[in-house]
């Protein structure tokens, strides 16, 4: 199954914001999970970062490998728009703030 199909909502922007997978189709009936980026300020980019709607969902392989494929369609569409430049390309070490879609 392709993440793609299956994304619900989307954001991006110099300012960061964020995609939202339905996880139905992948067997978890009302439930989501999202690939977010917050913006730091002085146009700095904070790292990727997921959230679910599912308890506990980092002990869940599956859950991790899609976590893993939204992030980097998201970074992917970021990088599309031309809003990851050279002064973002080092994110990782970057903080996250938790935000909601």
């Amino acid at each position: 199954m392709s993440i793609l199909e299956n994304i619900t909502k989307v954001k991006f922007s110099p300012r960061g914001g964020g995609c939202e997978l339905d996880l139905s189709e992948f067997g978890y009936d009302d439930e989501f999970l999202s690939a977010y980026q917050n913006y730091l300020g002085g146009g700095m980019l904070g790292a990727v970062n997921n959230d679910c709607t599912i308890d506990n969902w980092q002990h869940n392989k599956q859950l991790i490998d899609l976590a893993q494929k939204l992030r980097e369609y998201y970074l992917k569409r970021m990088y599309d728009f031309g809003y990851i430049d050279e002064y973002n390309e080092e994110l990782d070490n970057r903080p996250i703030n938790y935000i909601s879609l």
